[in-house]
């Protein structure tokens, strides 16, 4: 069995410089720490997480949403061409066992919501102009954020 701890490291493919910067300080202590990174293989944050896990010896696997495994970021180690589209978004997160969302837009919003549909762990660094918010998401379980509506 394999004892590696996976995490996912989700955002957008067109990132601003503090969002690159963080997101290669992120992989670089993933890799450091032992656990693969898994990502949606692209550019942006996908890109700088996965270059920071490399320049520390890391393992990194891309969940492409075309067929070329070619249209993958140079640090990729493992890619994996779906041919889903933005329907890879749940298998990016869900093969992770946290997840860690930096800056990001509408795909990076539907993968937190994977995640926490399925009691992953989510880590948000987010950027609002100026300012710099950290939300951590650290609850066991989704039922003790947003009361589920019950079955009628």
């Amino acid at each position: 069995m394999d004892e590696r701890i996976f995490i996912s490291v989700i955002g957008a493919s067109e990132c601003s410089d503090e969002e690159a910067a963080t997101a290669e300080a992120v992989g670089r202590e993933l890799a450091r720490k032992g656990a693969v990174l898994v990502c949606g293989g692209r550019g942006g944050v996908m890109e700088a997480a996965c270059k920071g896990a490399k320049s520390a010896g890391g393992l990194t696997i891309g969940i492409l949403p075309d067929l070329d495994r070619g249209a993958t970021n140079p640090y990729v180690d493992i890619p994996i061409a779906t041919g889903l589209g933005s329907a890879r978004n749940p298998i990016v997160v869900l093969s992770g066992q946290a997840v860690i969302a930096i800056g990001g837009a509408y795909g990076t919003l539907s993968e937190i919501a994977y995640a926490r549909l399925h009691d992953r762990v989510v880590v948000w660094v987010s950027e609002h102009g100026h300012c710099r918010a950290t939300v951590l998401v650290t609850c066991r379980s989704s039922r003790h954020q947003v009361p589920r509506r019950r079955s009628r």
